[in-house]
């Protein structure tokens, strides 16, 4: 079904909110109709930079984002969708497109993208296999890669050679954070029989662009210049800081966070796998501080990396352990980490002494941890934030919280913005602050599918 530029009747609903005791009735809207496709969010930056419209993919059941064909875009008024990237329908192996976001400063997207001349399972999408792509928002179709890939030897230092996933635009446009799966070292690692398919995290400074050689399923050239900026290892010492694994990773601000000596810093804020003391898996809270020249090779290996090892990050970068959980009742933390937009407090999940997950804050810089949420069994998902700093929301069964953290009083108090069922998810705050997005998996004629919703925000004194 073609849906470029297909006007959809927006339906409003209402949804009865409970606040402070008091029963406040507040419109939540259906963004999106149609059910021949989902409208998925996927934890994303999905605001455009007027807030105007948001930015999904069309991944399937079946075959998740690998089985994606399209990225678009919803006007949040109108309900209008105009597709701004499509791949060949009657494919049968992909390439897969999905899991997109939006600049903050430009009208541009970033999605992952699989081989561009999929033809089965040997080219066909995979987490090793995909890279980032930029596309034009103004549905010309007009696209850059922001990462090169380059699996064959020599390998050249400012690409990659695995795939790129969760790519997310720093706060002035000019970078891209990602997380990472390489494809070289995997393959070692299956012919000494060891399992080396390890996930980290890189960046891509844009506007450097890198060439590499020609390839069937790749474009040659991209407009990014990458690195790798977190190490991994397969095998952590028990009780060290080293982590097997760096995932759910954000920018640590729009633009980096203030260090003592009052200069800002770039950085990402991640989840990564350590060993305690037995040996068992814990996940704790890390930060990578990025140099600005990501360039230059570190002490740790070429940036280009080996047939045996992963590439290194470049001279200046600094991975630090922000938590260290092993002491509490129920260690480890969770989730996509997300930071306020002035890079000053770190929001992540953790379990309290009762074992029910809530959201914690820490500076960058480290210290103390402060609960912020304290709702009845729990949080289930990660937070986004207010613009201001705040508040944020996150989900708890069919509710919708938003949680004041500014200092004194209020801090931590909890409101309900929405309990509706079926489950919001993928929550999304946009640029103003005046509205938050989501989705809900609707059933429409026996058929389920992912749609859009939208709810207008107040703040209450």
């Amino acid at each position: 079904m073609n849906f470029t530029k297909k006007l959809v009747l927006l339906v409003v609903t209402k949804a009865v909110i409970a606040m402070a005791g008091n029963d406040i009735d507040a419109a939540e809207r259906q963004i999106t109709h149609d059910t021949e496709f989902h409208h998925e969010l996927d934890n994303n930056d999905n605001f455009s930079p007027d807030d105007r419209y948001l930015v999904f993919d069309t991944r399937t059941d079946e075959g998740g984002i690998g089985a994606s064909k399209q990225v678009a875009k919803v006007e949040i008024i109108t309900g209008e969708i105009t597709t701004l990237y499509q791949t060949d329908p009657s494919s049968e192996f992909g390439p897969g497109v999905g899991a997109a976001s939006y600049s903050h400063v430009r009208d541009e997207v970033i999605f992952i993208h699989g081989p561009f001349h999929p033809t089965g399972p040997q080219n066909q999408y995979e987490q090793f296999r995909r890279v980032g792509v930029i596309a034009s928002a103004d549905g010309s179709g007009d696209f850059r890669l922001a990462d090169a890939r380059d699996t064959q030897p020599p390998y050249s230092a400012g690409a990659l050679r695995g795939g790129t996933h969760r790519h997310e635009f720093s706060g002035d446009g000019n970078w891209v954070g990602f997380t990472y799966n390489d494809a070289v070292v995997r393959e070692y690692g299956k012919s000494v029989d060891k399992d080396l398919d390890l996930r980290t995290i890189g960046v891509a400074r844009l506007g450097k662009p890198k060439t590499v050689p020609s390839s069937e399923q790749f474009p040659d050239r991209a407009d990014g210049y990458s690195a790798l900026v977190v190490v991994v290892v397969p095998e952590p010492q028990p009780g060290s800081d080293e982590i097997s694994r760096a995932a759910g990773d954000s920018w640590v601000g729009r633009d980096g966070y203030l260090r003592l000596d009052g200069t800002r810093q770039f950085a990402r804020a991640f989840i990564g796998t350590t060993r305690d003391s037995s040996g068992n898996p814990v996940d704790e809270l890390f930060v990578v501080d990025i140099p600005d020249d990501i360039t230059r090779p570190g002490p740790l290996g070429p940036l280009e990396g080996t047939q045996k090892t992963l590439p290194m990050p470049p001279v200046g970068t600094v991975q630090r352990r922000l938590t260290h959980s092993t002491d509490r009742a129920y260690p480890g933390c969770e989730g996509i980490v997300r930071v306020s937009h002035d890079g000053a407090q770190i929001a992540f999940l953790m379990k309290d002494n009762q074992g029910h997950v809530q959201v914690f804050l820490i500076s960058p810089q480290g210290g103390k941890l402060r609960q912020a949420t304290f709702i009845k069994g729990g949080v289930d998902t990660g937070v986004r934030w207010h613009p201001g700093g705040q508040a944020f929301v996150t989900v708890a069964g069919t509710r919708i919280f938003v949680t004041n953290v500014e200092p004194g009083p209020k801090f931590g108090k909890s409101r309900v913005l929405v309990d509706r069922a079926p489950a919001p998810f993928a929550l999304v705050w946009s640029h103003n602050g005046k509205t938050i997005a989501y989705n809900r998996r609707i059933e429409t004629d026996g058929r389920e599918t992912t749609q859009i919703f939208a709810i207008d925000y107040r703040e209450t004194k």
